[in-house]
């Protein structure tokens, strides 16, 4: 599944209790999870992973930004208040491993680090960590233009999510934090 579950909720913290949204990915998203439910329903133990933003140089969103931000032209996108719920690629594989050693976990889990931030503020880290200013914003208007109702789904919407069935049972991420996370995926140190 996906963090598009709960829509966009502005910056309402969402946990797993939370209800779904009410655009296309959220009902998508209920889709999907109400499928795996069949198997839940005979006995298998079924768990719906939430994933949020994954951070990765090969690929994802880092893969589609790089290019821009290196050349100092990256910022912030729309109103940059709207919240990036993300997860270091690491701690997602770390994340699914524990999903299915650990038989107490089920339903659905959100596979994001534990502390979302918003748009602004991930441009300016990523903008930090490579060294290149990151102040200039791409307008809403732009987003809507290029990618339609998509853009306004995925790019300018806000989903603030946190992990709590994993910190309930103390699971550890190695990035739960955005700077470190960039530094460790782009090899960046100091």
């Amino acid at each position: 599944s996906a963090i598009g579950y709960y829509g966009d909720r502005g910056s309402e913290t969402m946990t797993e209790s939370a209800v779904a949204g009410g655009d296309f990915l959220a009902n998508t998203s209920l889709e999907w999870e109400q499928s795996a439910k069949k198997a839940d329903e005979i006995g298998v133990r079924t768990i719906s992973g939430r994933i949020g933003v994954v951070l990765s140089p090969q690929g994802s969103i880092l893969h589609s930004l790089l290019p821009i931000f290196s050349k100092g032209l990256g910022g912030p996108v729309g109103s940059g208040k709207q919240y990036i719920s993300w997860i270091a690629i690491d701690d997602l594989v770390y994340a699914f491993y524990r999903l299915l050693m650990d038989e107490s976990i089920a339903g659905p889990v959100n596979l994001v680090a534990p502390q979302p931030v918003t748009n602004s503020e991930f441009a300016k880290t990523l903008g930090k960590v490579i060294s290149k200013p990151a102040f200039i914003p791409t307008p809403s208007l732009a987003i809507k233009t290029m990618y339609g109702e998509m853009g306004n789904a995925i790019i300018l919407s806000s989903t603030r999510v946190i992990p709590l069935k994993l910190q309930i049972v103390h699971h550890q991420f190695s990035y739960p934090q955005l700077e470190p996370a960039l530094r460790h995926l782009l090899g960046r140190t100091g």
